[in-house]
C-alpha cells in the first residue's frame, strides 16, 4: 500500500538515500531540509526512478515551520504516516572548548526537531490508526571524544523512540531507532577532513577497526529504515538497531 512519508535531512547522504529507498517501496516522499533549492537532486532522483516525491523547507528546530511544513506535506500529498527523523548537524569540540551554542545547536536541530516533527505528524497517523517513526541516532550514543553534544542528542533519540512506541503503540504507531556507525557521507568526509586526514585514508584505517572490514554506505541505513517503515515490522517497536558492521563500531 502506498502511503506518505516524511524524511528531514533528506537533501543528501544516508537522508537522500533513506528517502530513494522509501519511494521504491512505493511511497509518496517529501523531502525535507533546512534548504528547500538543496532537495531538487534527490526529488530528481526519485521522480527520474518513476517515483513521486516533493522538495520542503523547514527548519525542524522552529515549530511554525514545522507545523507547515507538515500542512503542505497533508495538502499535497495526503496525511504523512511515515516519519523519519535524520535532520542533524555536528558542533565537535572538546569538552573545555565546546561552546553553550555548540551545544544548543546540536540540541535543537537533532532533539527537539525530532520531537517537534513527531508531534505534528503523530496527529495524522492517529487518524490514520498507522504510523511509522525512525530515529536516526549514532554508535556515538555510546559516548565518544569530542561530542559531547552529539552523543548526548543521538543517546536522547533512543529514549525519545521508546517513550513514544509506548504512548503511541495504542494507536497502530511504531517508534524505533537505528544508529549507524561510520557511514561514508559529507559529514564524515568534513570530519576527515578537520583531523586533517584524507578521507580514502581515513575510511581504510577505520575499515580495518570494524568486524566485517569495510565502512558503510548511506544504502546500508536505507535498507534498516524500509524495514523499520514497512506494514510487516508493525510487531516491531522502541528497539535501537545498531548498524556499524560489528557490535559497537
Amino acid at each position: 500500500m502506498s502511503r506518505v512519508a516524511i524524511v528531514t535531512g533528506a537533501a543528501r547522504g544516508i537522508g537522500a538515500a533513506v528517502a530513494q529507498r522509501l519511494a521504491q517501496d512505493g511511497n509518496a516522499v517529501a523531502v525535507v531540509d533546512l534548504d528547500e533549492a538543496a532537495c531538487s537532486g534527490t526529488v530528481q532522483a526519485i521522480t527520474d526512478a518513476g517515483g513521486k516525491a516533493i522538495a520542503v523547507g523547514a527548519d525542524v528546530s522552529k515549530s511554525d515551520q514545522v507545523a507547515a511544513a507538515v500542512e503542505r506535506v497533508a495538502a499535497e500529498l495526503g496525511a504523512p504516516t511515515i516519519l523519519v527523523n535524520n535532520a542533524g548537524v555536528l558542533r565537535d569540540n572538546l569538552l573545555f572548548k565546546m561552546s553553550e551554542d555548540d551545544w544548543d545547536t546540536v540540541m535543537s536541530v537533532h532533539l527537539k526537531g525530532s520531537f517537534l516533527m513527531s508531534k505534528a505528524c503523530q496527529a495524522h497517523m492517529v487518524e490514520a490508526g498507522y504510523g511509522r517513526m525512525v530515529f536516526l541516532s549514532s554508535t556515538s550514543a555510546l559516548g565518544n571524544r569530542g561530542q559531547a553534544n552529539y552523543a548526548s542528542a543521538k543517546a536522547g533519540l533512543q529514549g525519545l523512540a521508546k517513550t513514544l512506541a509506548i504512548e503511541l503503540g495504542k494507536f497502530g504507531i511504531t517508534a524505533n531507532a537505528i544508529a549507524p556507525g561510520f557511514i561514508e557521507t559529507d559529514m564524515t568526509a568534513a570530519t576527515a577532513a578537520r583531523v586533517g586526514v584524507d578521507f580514502e585514508e581515513f575510511k581504510k584505517a577505520t575499515a580495518a577497526t570494524i568486524p566485517v572490514q569495510r565502512t558503510g554506505k548511506p544504502e546500508d541505513i536505507a535498507a534498516a529504515a524500509s524495514f523499520f517503515c514497512s506494514e510487516e515490522a508493525g510487531f516491531v517497536s522502541g528497539q535501537v538497531l545498531y548498524v556499524a558492521g560489528g557490535p559497537r563500531n
